[in-house]
C-alpha cells in the first residue's frame, strides 16, 4: 500500500493508526459481530462509544463544568443559521468580525434573522490580516460576538482569543480546533465541522455554555434547538454514528501524542518549514501578514502564474496531492492538519525547492 501526502483543506488527512484500527474493527467491533455503522444508536455499546468520545474531547479541550458537548449534523454551515436562531435576544443585534470567506458566509446567514453589526472587516486588505483591535466597533449590548478563528481559504488565523467583555463569545473553529490549547471558559459557544482535525465529514461539534441554552423561539424546529439536542444527549434523531466513533479514536490518538501542548508544538514546527521557505525566496509568496499566518492552511503563489499548472501536475506525480488553492483566490494552498506528519511537509518543501531550481 502506498499512501499519498494529502494536503486537502477538507475532508483532510486522518491519522493512519486511526484508519488501521477502524479497518480492523470494520466487520466486528470488539467481538460484537457487527460494525459500528450497523449498531443501534440506542444500544449500550454505542452509548458507551459516544460517551467516551465526548469525554475524550472534554479532556483534550479542558471543557469545564457548565458546558454541554453536542454531536450534531449539517456541518459548520448549518451552525451559521443555528447560532443566531438560538442566541439572538429579542430586539438585539449580533456582532460579527469579517475576516474572510467563511465569516462572510456566517454573516449572510445571521442577517436573515435580524440585525448584524460588522465589528471590523479585513476586506480592504483582501483578507490578508486580522483587523487591528483598535479599529473594532463592538456593541456592548450585542447578543454575542462571532469570529472565525482560522479562515481555511485565506489562511488568516487568530493567535489570541478576542476580549468580548460581558458579551458571549462565539467561535467557528472548524479548521483549527484541537490544533493547540484553548481556554474554553472564554467562550459562550464553539462550533466546528469535523472533517479537518476531528474525523470524517458528517459530524459537527458544538460546545455551548449552559446559560445560553433555552433562548431559541418556540417556533424553532426541534432539530435546530440546542436545548433539545442537549436534553437528548445529541440523540434526538439518529446521530452520525460512524463519524462519532472515528472522532473518539482521533481523540485517543491526540492524547497518546501528548495532548494539546505537544500538538501545538508539532503544528508550529510543520508550518515553520513552509514559512521559512517563503521568507527565503522571491519565487514563492505567502500573501498573509506574518503575524496572522495560519499554522493549519498555508496559501501561496508562484512568481509566474503560468507555472501553476506544471507545479500542480508535477506535485501530484510526486505524491503531493490537493495543493490547488480555492477557486475564489487561486494559487496554491497546503493544509497541515494534525495528522499531516512533519516528514510530509518536508517532502513538500523539498519538491518546491527543486521546482524553483528547475523553473526559477
Amino acid at each position: 500500500m502506498k499512501r499519498v501526502l494529502n494536503f486537502s483543506a477538507g475532508p483532510g488527512v486522518l491519522p493512519v493508526p486511526v484508519l488501521e484500527r477502524a479497518a480492523a474493527e470494520m466487520l466486528d467491533w470488539q467481538g460484537q459481530g457487527l460494525s459500528v455503522m450497523e449498531m443501534s444508536h440506542r444500544s449500550d455499546a454505542f452509548i458507551d462509544i459516544a460517551a467516551r468520545a465526548e469525554q475524550g474531547l472534554r479532556t483534550l479541550m479542558g471543557v469545564p463544568d457548565g458546558y454541554r458537548v453536542l454531536f450534531l449534523q449539517g456541518g459548520a454551515t448549518l451552525q451559521f443559521g443555528m447560532v443566531p436562531m438560538n442566541l439572538r435576544r429579542e430586539g438585539a443585534g449580533a456582532d460579527y468580525l469579517d475576516t474572510g470567506q467563511w465569516s462572510k458566509k456566517a454573516i449572510e446567514e445571521a442577517r436573515k434573522s435580524g440585525p448584524v453589526n460588522i465589528v471590523a472587516s479585513g476586506a480592504a486588505s483582501k483578507y490578508t490580516c486580522i483587523p487591528p483591535r483598535g479599529d473594532w466597533a463592538c456593541d456592548p449590548a450585542a447578543s454575542y460576538l462571532h469570529y472565525t478563528s482560522n479562515e481555511t481559504i485565506g489562511g488568516v488565523q487568530f493567535h489570541h482569543v478576542p476580549d468580548a467583555g460581558a458579551v458571549p463569545l462565539v467561535c467557528d473553529m472548524s479548521s483549527d480546533i484541537l490544533s493547540g490549547p484553548v481556554d474554553v471558559s472564554r467562550f459562550g459557544l464553539i462550533y466546528a465541522g469535523a472533517q479537518k482535525n476531528i474525523g470524517p465529514a458528517g459530524l459537527t461539534v458544538v460546545v455551548v455554555r449552559d446559560d445560553l441554552l433555552g433562548r431559541a423561539p418556540k417556533s424553532t424546529p426541534a432539530m435546530l434547538d440546542y436545548a433539545v439536542q442537549a436534553a437528548s444527549e445529541s440523540m434526538y434523531n439518529t446521530p452520525p454514528t460512524w463519524a462519532i466513533y472515528i472522532a473518539g479514536l482521533v481523540f485517543d490518538w491526540l492524547q497518546d501524542l501528548g495532548g494539546m501542548d505537544e500538538v501545538a508544538r508539532r503544528n508550529a514546527e510543520k508550518a515553520k518549514v513552509l514559512y521559512d521557505l517563503f521568507d527565503g525566496t522571491e519565487f514563492y509568496r505567502c500573501p498573509v501578514a506574518s503575524a496572522d499566518r495560519s499554522v493549519m492552511n498555508v496559501p501561496f503563489t508562484l512568481r509566474d502564474a503560468s507555472l501553476d499548472e506544471p507545479f500542480l501536475r508535477e506535485a501530484e506525480a510526486a505524491g503531493l496531492q490537493q495543493l490547488k488553492g480555492h477557486r475564489s483566490v487561486g494559487g496554491m494552498r497546503a493544509s497541515l492538519y494534525n495528522a499531516m506528519p512533519l516528514s510530509g511537509v518536508r517532502s513538500l518543501a523539498a519538491f518546491m525547492c527543486d521546482f524553483e531550481r528547475r523553473h526559477g
